[in-house]
């Protein structure tokens, strides 16, 4: 089967009713449908029910007995949840879904939105990250940076943490700011920024990919900063430790081909060390908003034909995929080990590995850490 073509070109005015949503949504949530999985299934069926009428048969191939497809029940409540939150539902192939995060290799298929969706339809939005134990120069260059940003039109993207999250947030409230949150878009994540949290679902955007109501856990921030950098032209690094969230967002966005900046620090400050390394390693040193602007690409040139992204080839059956999942834990233990030694290892194609070892680590199975070393939970 041809892979389903999507593409705006395509469908003008894409004929999306409450029925497909809900087959997206119960696809997506059915056990062993990951995104590289649920994008398969689309290009090989057609549609979100024709693949869910296909899912328990190729279960049962892969030798899976008694496998059940997410309930309808439960879709429709996360439905009536989303209603009474106010959250819009934006599929990859709504015209709302932004341009730039379908360019990454693990799009979302769909995303939960409270707030003004036009700003993901804005060009020129930068991701301001750091640390949450913020110094008061971290916070003060944050807001220095986000308000001279949005007085060039540019929408800042964060993660609505506490320290320099908040700060960019604040800064940007009134000229655009997107919040992609690690749990569920009605869910406010720490529970001091509520206040925070209500003014940018009136007047900016909060973003997220799970289920509705969910509480985040430490596995999920990985998953979300994908998405922050995925949405931004370039990534600023204000302050992070050497082993901080804020270098997975930047690693995230040297993956994605993003521009990586970082302000400086004083080498005593364990608060720079991250920013120091990324600077060391060839990210470009901010000193005030002109080295971001300066950096940051204007030339996002969208695609005619947007494709659903293409699994990697070969198409693995959940068999394999299982399989393969088994061997990456067999060979990770507790001490880290090089993602690079552990490819060689298993003797595959990077392309097929990276994806299982990313739902590894969505699965709380498999741990990142700094210098592209990996261990088993």
């Amino acid at each position: 089967m041809a892979p389903v073509d999507l593409s705006p070109d395509h469908h003008p005015n894409p004929p999306i009713s409450g029925e497909d949503d809900l087959a997206w949504l119960r696809l997506l949530r059915s056990r062993r449908v990951g995104i590289s999985t649920f994008f398969r299934l689309m290009n090989d069926h057609g549609s979100a029910v024709a693949a869910l009428a296909a899912l328990p048969g190729i279960a049962r191939e892969a030798g899976i007995d008694s496998y059940e497809v997410c309930p309808e029940g439960v879709a429709r409540a996360e439905l009536r949840a989303a209603r009474a939150a106010k959250a819009k539902f934006i599929r990859w192939d709504s015209p709302t879904y932004p341009d730039l995060l379908r360019e990454i290799s693990d799009p979302p298929p769909f995303l939960w939105a409270i707030g003004r969706t036009e700003l993901l339809a804005k060009t020129g939005k930068i991701a301001l990250v750091g640390a949450r134990n913020a110094s008061s120069l971290g916070t003060r260059m944050t807001s220095t940076l986000a308000t001279a940003l949005g007085a060039e039109n540019r929408i800042i993207v964060s993660g609505l943490a506490r320290g320099i999250d908040t700060s960019a947030h604040t800064a940007s409230l009134e000229t655009g700011t997107v919040a992609v949150v690690a749990g569920g878009v009605d869910v406010c994540y720490p529970a001091e920024n509520t206040n925070l949290y209500d003014a940018i679902c009136h007047k900016g955007l909060i973003l997220s990919e799970q289920p509705m109501g969910l509480q985040p856990q430490a596995r999920h921030f990985p998953k979300r900063n994908r998405i922050i950098s995925g949405l931004s032209e370039a990534v600023v690094v204000i302050e992070a430790a050497a082993k901080s969230g804020s270098l997975i967002t930047a690693r995230s966005a040297l993956d994605q081909g993003r521009d990586v900046l970082a302000v400086p620090g004083h080498p005593f400050d364990a608060r720079a060390a991250g920013c120091n390394i990324l600077i060391r390693d060839g990210a470009r040193l901010v000193r005030g908003v002109s080295d971001v602007l300066e950096t940051a690409s204007h030339q996002l040139a969208a695609s005619d034909k947007l494709p659903l992204p293409d699994p990697t080839p070969p198409k693995r059956t959940l068999r394999q995929t299982a399989d393969l999942h088994s061997q990456i834990l067999s060979r990770l233990g507790p001490s880290p080990m090089a993602e690079d030694q552990l490819i060689r290892d298993l003797a595959g194609p990077s392309e097929t590995i990276t994806p299982a070892l990313l739902d590894l680590e969505l699965d709380g199975k498999v741990q990142r850490h700094p210098g592209g070393l990996l261990s088993r939970n």
